[in-house]
């Protein structure tokens, strides 16, 4: 009996995963392989995008592996009825066309090296411009000053783009391009939306913004449906030609796996960085708060256009990082899992706070000199305090986040939806609801990032006929409700801005 599954590629910032979902949505196989991380300056973080592709390919043949072991059947005898692609989104990866070589290391998402150059566009007047088309701040987390910096710093580079030579892609496109042996150059709308280069109400690249940029529009990827077969794997790849028919940045695939689809639904992923999105519908809310505005996905081209959900995003720079800096920096657990037990030793902080700014902060603060900050130590303070105020510094950065999604949205949001690896520390998860002062519910499904966008290919390739069947299949594993009086929750929040207040502006120009 021949079964079938829809395979997701969910390539991270620190791990290429491989995870085949069955019709229900269930995880039938899952493999996973690190990848270096790469700091060369202060500032600085690259990936070597030749890893990225080799480690993510070696997962998928893993993972398929993995199911014909566990049928105790021939690969032959499972069939993949589509591949969906969610990645790191922002980081930056150019390459010839003729040979598929990256010119340069990709430029990370975190990496703070055009900061200056943000900086320089919000003096000249720039931000309203550039935050009317693209719903996005300038800001170095973006993929257009990365872009722009390779272009001018990578000898011939430019006009080797102006010629045609390069391609430019976020990690999706990098690839889409790999598995197609170059016959796709293309990227998703919700991926295009994080580049400062895509206008999100035409849905295109913006002419205006590629000359602020810089940006010959010959080495850019053609912009395509989050739900849509694009192309085919090499048949030599993974023993046979396969679907490639959903696409999405790994936040709005997350979103759209938490089955956020009505507008006012809202989910926080607890991964690297933490990110917040809210699903406003066929709206592009602008915000006043200093969030984002993004596409969310985009269904394929209907009669009178293509179905897009567009989202407010708040964004966490050092979530799932700040635990590894205390695993790897500063040694005082040995695994990420200890955390919880060496935080819950203590029953506070002892008015400790950990601020992780180590590559600035986000929304709402935008601060990319903002650095990480450890205050209220006294003789009195442990590793367990430490511990404590990295997992509270987790939970405060996204009540900043929900906070000002609130006002924006206008509505008292009612609930949080949470997924990713530290959803699952539930003591992180009760302090959340605590800061927050709603209830925060985890589904019984936490890889909703790449269930998300396994959703949008399987909707491509009729595996579901609509969002309402998907939806029927999100459940509840548990719901944390706030234990925080009203004046404690707010005395914490303010006490936390007081310590942000310390770590502003503190790297010089």
């Amino acid at each position: 009996m021949t079964m079938n599954y829809l395979l997701a590629l969910d390539q991270g910032t620190t791990s290429s995963r491989a995870i085949a979902f069955d019709r229900r949505g269930r995880v039938a196989a899952l493999a996973q392989q690190e990848f270096t991380q790469h700091f060369p300056k202060p500032g600085w973080v690259e990936h070597d995008a030749q890893e990225i592709w080799s480690t993510q390919l070696g997962v998928a043949r893993e993972c398929l592996r993995m199911l014909a072991e566990q049928r105790g059947t021939a690969r032959s005898s499972i069939r993949i009825r589509a591949i969906g692609i969610t990645n790191q989104r922002e980081t930056t990866v150019l390459w010839e066309r003729a040979t598929g070589r990256p010119l340069a290391p990709a430029i990370v998402w975190q990496d703070r090296r055009t900061t200056a150059r943000c900086e320089a566009l919000r003096r000249a007047g720039k931000a309203g411009f550039i935050q009317r088309k693209t719903g996005l701040v300038p800001d170095a987390y973006f993929s257009g000053t990365k872009l722009e910096w390779l272009l001018d710093q990578v000898p011939g580079a430019r006009a080797r783009a102006e010629a045609g030579e390069l391609a430019f892609g976020t990690v999706d496109s990098w690839l889409i391009w790999n598995l197609t042996g170059g016959q796709v150059h293309a990227t998703d709308a919700s991926n295009a939306s994080r580049t400062l280069l895509m206008n999100i109400h035409t849905q295109d690249w913006d002419d205006e913004l590629l000359r602020l940029f810089n940006i010959p529009r010959a080495v850019l990827p053609s912009i395509v449906p989050s739900s849509g077969v694009l192309g085919e794997t090499q048949p030599g790849l993974l023993g046979a030609p396969i679907p490639i028919a959903g696409v999405a940045g790994d936040q709005q695939a997350a979103t759209f796996g938490q089955a956020c689809f009505t507008p006012g639904m809202a989910k926080n992923t607890y991964g690297t960085g933490c990110f917040m999105l809210m699903n406003t519908g066929s709206v592009a809310v602008a915000s006043r708060n200093r969030l984002l505005t993004t596409i969310g996905w985009q269904g394929p081209a209907e009669e009178g256009g293509r179905r897009t959900a567009y989202c407010l995003e708040g964004s966490v720079f050092m979530a799932g990082a700040t635990i590894q800096w205390l695993r790897d920096s500063l040694q005082i657990i040995e695994r990420a899992a200890d955390v919880e037990a060496l935080a819950a030793s203590v029953a506070d902080t002892g008015d400790v706070f950990l601020v992780p700014a180590f590559a600035g902060l986000g929304a709402p603060d935008w601060d990319g000199r903002a650095r990480g900050t450890l205050v209220g130590l006294t003789r009195g303070t442990t590793r367990a305090h430490i511990a404590r105020a990295a997992l509270e510094a987790i939970a405060l950065q996204s009540a900043d986040l929900f906070g000002a999604m609130t006002r924006d949205a206008g509505i008292a949001l009612t609930e949080l939806r949470v997924d990713g690896g530290a959803s699952r520390n539930d003591l992180l998860m009760q302090m959340q609801a605590d800061f927050l002062g709603v209830p925060v519910v985890r589904p019984r499904v936490t890889e909703t990032t790449a269930l998300g966008v396994a959703y949008l290919a399987g909707l491509a390739v009729g595996l579901w006929a609509d969002g309402a069947a998907i939806a029927k299949q999100w459940s509840v594993d548990r719901r944390f409700e706030p234990r925080l009086t009203e004046p404690a929750r707010r005395a914490q929040l303010t006490r936390w801005r007081e310590a942000v207040a310390r770590s502003t502006c503190w790297a010089p120009p």
